[in-house]
């Protein structure tokens, strides 16, 4: 639940954030910053011309006010958000930056109060989970965990920082340079007998680093070194699915048939409302009496799709696209999306759980469940003749390992990839369904047939 500001005709504090295309993260970084324990700030946001749902996630917070730049610069963005603030404190955070503690704030602003000859307060970054062995790098050897207080050194980073405006008004950011503005205002700032100060207990998690390069085993190894002299266990961000809206999506053509006297869609609603992080279930459909079907067995259907993208040339993103496209005209934004198919009524306890949890954990961008094929692979050719694709007939535990990916039966992923006509982003991951019945699809009679006896038998 977000927290009421306190009323002031000037806040304490502004609070700047630069987006351009971050919905994936803009929820998770508000919702930790308006759960801060001091509430005296305004939250300004400089958009860079995204067109994803950054801005409309970001208004259902009560952010202040959104400047937008088209003519992106960092150090002008930031410019441009410091002269809209009203604050006697700036504090500059990223937007795919996420505050740890509820104290980030105070913590950073106690710091800053200390000497009037701070002229600006830098906190910690850490690694997320999913972050390359590179910016683990990068962040770990950088943001260490000693506090100090630079006189002649000049770095500074504007990911998690906290300014005096009064200072800024004498030594604004550099507007016309591409990189690194922070390190450049810093450079002046010593320049003019000003001090920086580094606080570690300002912490915020973030999935890059400062530089992005290097060989990657050579990297992970350096991370582990890292991580193994540090007297405390290295914290790794998470991005937590109980803060995020996730819906699932079933796509239904026609009729829904009966499965052992009950309505086929009713299966896979039922194993949607089982999910601890599924909030809300919509069933895309162009029959009425599978809408009723399905909002009396507990889903939402607030429109009928129409008879035109059932044609069998219609493919599946077309279908999903229009449906997030209704479901966004109607004022819900979800950050993440299970798509789910009729077909599969035998779903394993904590399957879709399972696959959002791994999803966030590992930064994919898309998961869908999937099942090991040990046994003899073809594909068939236009010619009519089929090409091996396994290794032959070896011992198993000398085989290729071969997956085989079941979208209907569950698949996560984010909606900036089905609003753009597609299903699945570049990063996908396998999660491994062991359940024997999973894969088990209707498609026939027959199929419904051997279906609803199994039914029977486990009821």
């Amino acid at each position: 639940m977000v927290k009421k500001l306190t009323k002031s005709k000037k806040p304490t504090v502004s609070i700047i954030i630069r987006t351009k295309n971050e919905e994936r993260w803009i929820t998770s970084c508000l919702r930790s910053v308006f759960a801060q324990d001091f509430n005296d700030f305004e939250v300004i946001i400089v958009d860079n011309a995204s067109n994803d749902k950054t801005i409309k996630k970001a208004k259902s917070f009560p952010i202040q006010k959104v400047v937008n730049i088209d003519q992106y610069l960092p150090g002008k963005a930031l410019n441009l958000g410091i002269s809209n603030s009203n604050g006697k404190y700036i504090v500059c955070l990223s937007a795919h930056c996420i505050p740890i503690t509820n104290k980030w704030l105070s913590t950073l602003l106690n710091a800053i109060k200390e000497d009037e000859k701070y002229a600006g307060v830098y906190g910690r970054q850490e690694p997320m989970s999913f972050s390359t062995p590179a910016d683990k790098r990068d962040l770990l050897i950088v943001f260490g965990l000693d506090r100090k207080i630079q006189i002649k050194d000049s770095f500074f980073h504007n990911a998690n920082s906290i300014i005096q405006k009064k200072i800024w008004e004498k030594i604004p950011f550099d507007d016309k340079t591409t990189n690194i503005e922070d390190r450049l205002w810093a450079q002046e700032i010593v320049s003019k007998d000003y001090k920086i100060l580094y606080e570690p207990d300002a912490s915020v998690y973030h999935y890059h680093g400062i530089h992005q390069t290097g060989n990657v085993e050579r990297l992970d190894n350096v991370v582990k070194i890292i991580e193994n002299q540090r007297q405390i266990k290295e914290r790794q961000g998470k991005l937590e699915p109980d803060s995020l809206k996730i819906a699932a999506f079933i796509p239904v053509k026609g009729r829904t048939r009966s499965l052992a006297k009950t309505p086929q869609i009713c299966y896979t609603i039922e194993s949607a409302q089982r999910s601890k992080y599924i909030d809300k279930i919509f069933v895309s459909t162009d029959s009425k009496e599978t809408a009723k079907i399905s909002v009396n067995s507990g889903a939402e259907c607030p429109f009928i799709r129409p008879k035109s993208l059932s044609e069998p040339h219609v493919n599946l993103e077309m279908v999903q696209q229009f449906t997030l496209n209704k479901v966004e005209e109607l004022g819900y934004l979800p950050d993440l999306i299970v798509h789910l198919e009729e077909t599969f009524p035998f779903r394993e306890e904590g399957l879709f759980d399972g696959m959002i949890i791994n999803l966030l954990r590992e930064g994919y961008d898309s998961v869908v469940a999937s099942q090991r094929e040990s046994g003899w692979l073809w594909q068939e050719l236009p010619d009519g003749e089929f090409m091996r694709l396994d290794s032959g007939d070896v011992p198993r535990k000398f085989k290729e390992k071969s997956l085989v990916g079941l979208h209907g039966l569950g698949c996560v992923t984010y909606p900036e990839f089905i609003r753009s006509g597609r299903i699945l982003g570049s990063k996908i991951g396998l999660y491994i369904v062991n359940y024997p019945l999973a894969s088990y699809e209707i498609r026939r009679s027959l199929d419904s047939d051997i279906a609803s006896q199994l039914l029977k038998r486990f009821n």
